[in-house]
C-alpha cells in the first residue's frame, strides 16, 4: 500500500492532501503496452509514452492502482512537475486547463493513460477550445446517475474496519473530521465519489452568516444570534424547523471563532439578502469562500494524514441487528464494492442539485431547460440510501432557485456584489425589485422580465472593492462602457433608459432611501467610470429538504426516533432553510452542524 507521506514534497500544488488507500489486487501485465502502438488507442497517454519509449512502469509503480490513483500521480509530478508549473507552461492558453478555481486538483482527473482524456471543467463548462476533451456537459453529469438499487445483494470483496465512516468531502465532511479527531477519534476513514475534494462547497462565493461576532463589532455592525434566527424563519417561511434554527443562529459566532482558531479567519462582512444586518463572513480582501475553505480543509487533512480516498461510493448503509448502522458498503473506482464497518456514519453528500430526473418527479413545474450550479456530484445519494434504512425526509419539493447563475457559465454571482451596490435592471433598463430581498422573490422575478434574464449594473468602486465580479471577467462575459450609454449599448439594455433609472437610483442613494422598492442600507451611488453589466438568469442552486434531524446532528426515522449510528450534516440535511434559504446560511450550516456531527459521533464511539 502506497503512503503519500512518503512522495509529499514531490506533490506540491497537486495532492495537498493525504490519501492512504485501498487498491485493487489486479496485476499490471507489461504486454499491455502493445495494444496502444497503433490505431484510435495511439493517442492515448499510454501510446504516447509507449511511442517514447516508455513502459507501463514509468506510471504504474506498484502492481495495484488504489482508488485515489495516488501513486500515478507521484509519477505524473516527477515527469511533467505540478499543477502549478503545468499552468505555468500553459499560461497563454485560455481559459487555462491547469489553472482552476477548484485549486488543487490531481492529475487523473483529467488524465487517463487507457482512454481519452477528458477535461475536468467540461462537467460544468463549454469551452469550444477544450472540445477535443469534452464528452457533452449532460453526459458527464448523467454518469454520475447511478441506481444505487442494483448493489443489493453484492457480495464485498474485503471487511474494513473504523470508528468513523464520513462520506463526503465538502465543508461539512471535513469539518466533521476535524471536530471529531479533537474530541478523540483517531481512526477514521472519509470517502469521496469524485474525483476531486470539495463538493458543492468548493464552489461557494459568497460568505458564511454569523451574528455577534467580533467581525461585526470591529466593523460597527450590531447584530445578534435573535436577529440571525428571526431573519432565517422569516426568510423560510416560518416552516424551518426553528430548534435548529436556533442551533444554527446561536453557534454561528463560536463557529466563527473554531474556524478562526484553527486558521481560516473570515474576517471581512457584507450585506447578504433577507438578512437585518451585515453577517455574511468572508475572507479578507473579499476572496471567495468556498475555495478559501476548501484549501484550508485540504491544508488541515494532510496535516492529519487524513484517510481521504478519491473515486469512492456510498452504495448501501449496513443496519445492525437493532437498527442502528454499523458501516457501509463502498465502491471503489479500481477496488470494487467492500465493507467499511464503523462505530458511527456521517452523511455530508450534498443536495439533488444535478439529478435532473429527480427534480422533476419531485418538481414537474421546474422546467428541464433550467440550468444548475451544482457540481455533477449532486446526485442525493445520501437521502437515497438514507431512506432505505428508514430515515425521514423532510421538506422535499423545496428546490431553491438562484437568481444570479452568470448567462453562459454555471457561475454564480455572489449576493456580495449587489450587497456593495450593484443594481438589478431588465433588457429594458429599469429596476423591478430590490435588490437585497430573499432569493426565491428575486428568482421569480427574474423569470418574469424579457427573456427570462436581468443584468448587474455596477461601476469601478464596486469592481474594485468585490473580487466576486472577477468570473465574469475572466470568462469574458462581463460587459463595460465608459459611460451608461456605451455600456446599454454594448450589453443590449436600452441605453437612454439604463441612464435614466441609474440617475434615480443614485438621488435615492443619496436620499438614503428607495421609495420605489424599499432596498435596505441604500446609499452607494453608481457614478465612478467605468461602468459594467453582468448578465444573469435564475438556477437550480440548493436543496432545503433532505434527511430530518435533531440538533444534535443525528438522523431520525419515519416514526421519530433516532437511528442510532447515523448522523447527517449539511445540504443532505432537511428543516434548517423551510422553503428559501438566505445565502450566507450554507456554509454557516455546514461548519455549525458538521463540528456538532463530529462531536456527537466522537461521543457515541468513545462510550463504546
Amino acid at each position: 500500500m502506497f503512503k503519500p507521506s512518503v512522495a509529499y514534497a514531490l506533490m506540491a500544488g497537486v495532492l495537498s492532501f493525504a490519501f492512504i488507500n485501498t487498491a485493487s489486487a489486479e496485476p499490471f501485465n507489461a504486454d499491455l503496452s502493445k495494444q496502444y502502438i497503433s490505431g484510435d488507442k495511439a493517442a492515448y497517454l499510454a501510446g504516447v509514452h509507449t511511442k517514447k519509449g516508455l513502459d507501463c512502469a514509468a506510471c504504474h509503480t506498484t502492481n495495484v492502482i488504489s482508488d485515489s490513483e495516488t501513486e500515478i500521480n507521484k509519477q505524473c509530478i516527477i515527469c511533467h512537475g505540478s499543477l502549478e508549473q503545468m499552468g505555468a507552461k500553459t499560461s497563454s492558453q485560455s481559459p487555462n486547463p491547469h489553472k482552476s478555481h477548484i485549486g488543487q486538483m490531481q492529475c487523473t482527473a483529467c488524465h487517463s493513460g487507457h482512454v481519452p482524456s477528458v477535461a475536468y471543467c467540461t462537467n460544468c463548462h463549454d469551452f469550444p477550445s477544450l472540445n477535443k476533451m469534452k464528452q457533452g456537459v449532460s453526459g458527464l453529469k448523467a454518469k454520475f446517475t447511478d441506481d444505487l438499487s442494483k448493489y443489493e445483494g453484492l457480495k464485498p470483496v474485503k471487511v474494513e474496519k473504523t470508528d468513523l465512516l464520513i462520506v463526503g468531502s465538502g465543508a461539512a465532511g471535513f469539518t466533521a473530521s476535524m471536530a471529531a479527531r479533537e474530541a478523540g477519534v483517531k481512526n477514521l476513514i472519509m470517502i469521496e465519489k469524485m474525483a476531486v475534494p470539495g463538493g458543492n462547497s468548493q464552489l461557494a462565493a459568497g460568505g458564511m452568516n454569523a451574528a455577534g461576532t467580533k467581525f461585526q463589532k470591529q466593523a460597527g455592525i450590531e447584530d445578534n444570534p435573535q436577529l440571525m434566527f428571526d431573519d432565517t424563519m422569516k426568510g423560510g417561511k416560518n416552516v424551518s424547523n426553528p430548534d435548529l434554527v436556533k442551533v444554527l443562529a446561536d453557534k454561528s459566532n463560536e463557529s466563527i471563532e473554531w474556524l478562526d482558531k484553527h486558521g481560516a479567519t473570515l474576517s471581512h462582512v457584507g450585506q447578504g439578502g433577507g438578512s437585518s444586518a451585515a453577517r455574511m463572513h468572508g475572507p479578507a480582501g473579499g476572496a471567495f469562500v468556498g475555495p478559501y475553505l476548501s484549501k484550508f480543509f485540504r491544508d488541515e487533512a494532510a496535516k492529519s494524514n487524513l484517510d481521504l480516498r478519491l473515486n469512492t461510493k456510498l452504495v448501501k448503509l449496513i443496519k445492525g441487528p437493532n437498527g442502528e448502522i454499523t458501516g457501509a458498503l463502498v465502491k471503489g473506482k479500481h477496488t470494487g464494492i467492500y465493507q467499511i464497518d464503523a462505530k458511527a456514519v456521517i452523511l455530508a453528500t450534498g443536495g439533488i442539485g444535478a439529478n435532473p430526473a429527480l427534480i422533476q418527479k419531485l418538481r414537474p413545474d421546474i422546467s428541464p431547460e433550467v440550468k444548475t450550479s451544482n457540481q455533477p456530484g449532486s446526485q442525493g445519494d445520501g437521502i437515497i440510501l438514507g431512506e432505505n434504512v428508514g430515515a425521514a425526509v423532510v421538506d422535499a419539493k423545496e428546490i431553491q432557485l438562484n437568481p444570479t447563475l452568470l448567462v453562459g457559465s454555471p457561475v454564480i454571482v455572489s449576493e456580495t456584489v449587489r450587497g456593495a451596490g450593484a443594481v438589478f435592471v431588465n433588457k429594458e433598463g429599469k429596476r423591478f425589485i430590490s435588490e437585497l430581498t430573499t432569493r426565491d422573490k428575486t428568482s421569480a422575478a427574474v423569470s418574469k422580465q424579457t427573456g427570462g434574464v436581468a443584468y448587474e449594473i455596477f461601476d469601478q468602486k464596486v469592481r474594485d472593492k468585490v473580487k466576486q465580479t472577477g468570473a465574469a471577467f475572466e470568462l469574458g462575459l462581463a460587459k463595460e462602457g465608459k459611460t451608461l450609454e456605451e455600456l446599454g449599448k454594448n450589453a443590449g439594455i436600452d441605453p437612454k433608459s439604463l441612464a435614466a433609472t441609474i440617475a434615480q437610483y443614485n438621488k435615492y442613494a443619496e436620499a438614503g432611501n428607495d421609495p420605489e422598492f424599499g432596498r435596505p442600507k441604500i446609499s452607494a451611488k453608481v457614478d465612478t467610470p467605468n461602468f459594467y453589466a453582468i448578465e444573469v438568469t435564475p438556477a437550480i442552486h440548493y436543496y432545503m429538504g433532505g434527511l430530518k434531524i435533531n440538533p444534535q446532528a443525528k438522523v431520525i426515522d419515519k416514526n421519530g426516533k433516532v437511528i442510532e449510528g447515523l448522523f447527517a450534516a449539511g445540504e443532505v440535511t432537511g428543516g434548517v432553510h423551510g422553503k428559501n434559504r438566505l445565502g450566507g446560511n450554507s456554509i454557516s450550516e455546514t461548519i455549525t452542524f458538521g463540528r456538532i456531527s463530529g462531536e456527537e459521533a466522537a461521543k457515541r464511539i468513545n462510550n463504546n
